[in-house]
């Protein structure tokens, strides 16, 4: 199998990437730690509340019921139904996050996170939960799209496809769309990924508060904390 192989300026824009989605949100924690003295443990809690909430117990059970093929099931009748339902196939795949990251939120701040009462806290556990997504999304995605690039590169991303074969037509046109989009890759694509991560770092710290402040004043913000759970 040919490939277009990834060109220098592609593996650089790639390498820098990797770089900012690992040292940005690490930066930021930093920076806001010794600024505003707050205890790296509220960080943390948010980065673990993200680990636990999201990739331990939401993403096994999503694509279990919606994207099966992916975790080697059959295709079974619930996915077949939401696949052929798009509205409602949005609707649940939407619900999944919302669901699970705003009872993480609500468990840490209702446990490890009860006798802190600053607004400083929320915003904390916002940068915890943002900064390790953009971490896990962006600076581990980019690291595996430098491998596929090498490998790519070194002609062995044909193996890769052969065995992704096994898997299904969808996994082997999802091996051809890599290789396409690594080879176009460019300093756009990348400053488009960056004002992304940005913006679902803002996502993640006015969530954050916003759950922060339904728990401390229920009479003022329950109300509020019932409709953004409800349409997120």
């Amino acid at each position: 199998m040919e490939f277009t192989k990834v060109g220098t300026s592609q593996l650089a824009v790639l390498i820098i990437g990797t770089v900012i989605f690992f040292a940005a949100p690490l930066m930021m924690a930093i920076i806001w730690k010794v600024k505003k003295k707050e205890k790296i443990s509220t960080i943390l809690i948010g980065a673990a509340t993200f680990l636990l909430f999201v990739l331990i117990l939401e993403k096994p059970i999503q694509n279990a019921l919606v994207f099966p093929t992916l975790m080697g099931l059959p295709y079974h009748g619930a996915a077949q139904f939401l696949d052929a339902n798009p509205v409602l196939w949005a609707l649940v795949v939407g619900l999944f996050p919302g669901v699970f990251e705003e009872t993480g939120r609500l468990v840490a701040y209702k446990t490890l996170l009860k006798n802190r009462k600053n607004r400083e806290t929320s915003i904390s556990h916002g940068i915890g939960h943002g900064g390790i997504e953009v971490i896990l999304v962006g600076g581990i995605s980019y690291v595996t799209y430098i491998v596929y690039a090498l490998m790519i590169n070194s002609g062995t991303f044909g193996t890769l496809i052969e065995q992704a074969q096994a898997q299904g037509p969808d996994s082997v046109a999802q091996g051809y769309a890599i290789a396409a989009q690594l080879a176009a890759f460019s300093a756009g694509d990348l400053f488009l990924n960056i004002v992304e991560r940005i913006f679902a770092v803002l996502y993640h710290i006015g969530a954050s508060m916003l759950v922060f402040y339904a728990c401390r004043d229920k009479k003022r913000f329950g109300c509020i904390r019932w409709l953004y759970c409800s349409i997120h």
